[in-house]
């Protein structure tokens, strides 16, 4: 086992800062450690992490182990409780190299967390390979300035590189951050997430794949929507951040888009872009959700046409407005996760039954799987490493991926 391990929960901006933190940590001679990026997003993600934590010091009882990420940005003092961790550190400072240089002494202050809400700059931490990773990660953003009534992330997370990375034989590279449709409001001039994307494509011209992490559709702007429409390189996958499909539901989230927006975007994304696939977050049984409520929430996945669902009952997080509604009782809560995710699968079902007999070029991402341009899994028997780009014609589907095999004859 290498002697630095790490362990990454939650979305891929901390999949990236993962990468950055192996970088420094290596880079300081820090050893035996074990670092855990946490994430905060609900209660059971917290508590994977803690779990996780007591299963690495039984594994590991000399390594040095590190808690970071969301979940201890917000509640630094109950991590710092768990006898298993020796040191807590925040999301601005896992990223800076000082931290790691100072976790190898001895008498290092054992919590180093500081206000998030006052980080302004994001980019001195960028890396330059992701290990053995099929893709590689550009974080263009980090925090977010909206306050949904049940999201604690913002009090967790206050073209150069894209050219390294192509150089170093990554295929397809991902732009991710919290808030990425956000981009560029903060910064000077009119630069927004569709300006960025196109030019990166424009720059890059060796770059055979970009793909966009989760976006916020009421911001997608001008710019964003051409590039879905023109850029052939721009993979035709879209996860929105939906979270319902009632607009009063969405009025107590402090969400900013209606019900016929969310349906209204996708309608206009799938002229531009016929094959476009969307995924989407939603939650189930949020606080003073009614069976009618949650029966628009439903209907959303077929009337925005949704394959890929990222379902979260909803957990309520300490410190944040909808933990003081009135909530839905948990049973019905599991039981109406339960049946978004059915929904889900037989929308992922009807996705894959259409692709018979079409030719499409699969990411590979490690032995015997990869993906197609529109993120859809792909089952497949190739003898070519992780990262390559191969031709291959789909012959049918498992129920949750696609089966193919190489070549287009």
């Amino acid at each position: 086992m290498s002697e630095i391990e790490i362990i990454t929960f939650g979305c891929r901006l901390n999949a990236y800062e993962s990468e950055v933190m192996r970088r420094h940590a290596e880079e300081a001679g820090l050893s035996h450690a074990v670092i855990v990026n946490t994430c905060a997003v609900t209660s059971e993600s917290v508590r994977q992490a803690r779990q996780a934590i007591r299963k690495a010091r039984r594994a590991r009882p000399d390594a040095k182990i590190v808690v970071t990420g969301c979940a201890a940005q917000v509640d630094p003092a109950a991590f710092t409780a768990m006898t298993e961790v020796d040191h807590v550190v925040g999301n601005q400072e896992k990223t800076e190299s000082t931290t790691f240089r100072a976790l190898t002494f001895d008498g290092t202050e054992r919590v180093k967390v500081n206000d998030i809400m006052s980080v302004r700059e994001t980019a001195g931490h960028l890396v330059e390979g992701f290990g053995g990773h099929a893709r590689a990660y550009v974080q263009v953003q980090n925090g977010c300035d909206h306050r949904c009534t049940f999201c604690i992330i913002p009090f967790g997370r206050g073209p150069a590189q894209v050219r390294k990375l192509v150089e170093n034989g990554y295929a397809e590279i991902v732009l991710t951050g919290v808030d990425i449709t956000a981009y560029g409001a903060d910064l000077p001039g009119d630069l927004t997430l569709g300006k960025l994307v196109q030019k990166i494509l424009r720059l890059v011209p060796d770059l055979k794949r970009l793909r966009l992490s989760s976006i916020d559709s009421i911001e997608a702007d001008a710019a964003l929507m051409t590039a879905i429409a023109e850029e052939e390189r721009l993979m035709p996958h879209l996860h929105l951040s939906l979270q319902a499909g009632d607009d009063l539901t969405l009025k107590r989230m402090k969400r900013r888009h209606s019900r016929q927006h969310a349906v209204e975007f996708c309608a206009e994304a799938r002229r531009l872009r016929p094959d476009v696939v969307f995924g989407a977050d939603l939650i189930a049984g949020f606080p003073t959700e009614t069976e009618a409520m949650f029966a628009n929430s439903l209907r959303l996945v077929d009337d925005c046409g949704l394959t890929f669902l990222h379902v979260f009952p909803f957990s309520a997080r300490p410190g944040t407005p909808a933990a003081r509604m009135r909530q839905v009782n948990g049973a019905v809560i599991a039981e109406r996760a339960a049946r978004l995710r059915e929904k889900g699968i037989a929308a992922l079902e009807r996705h894959l039954g259409g692709a018979a007999g079409r030719r499409i070029e699969v990411l590979l991402e490690g032995e015997g799987k990869g993906r197609a341009p529109d993120f859809t899994p792909v089952r497949i028997e190739a003898n070519q490493g992780a990262g390559r780009l191969v031709p291959a014609v789909v012959e049918g589907h498992d129920g949750s991926a696609l089966i193919a095999r190489m070549g287009h004859d």
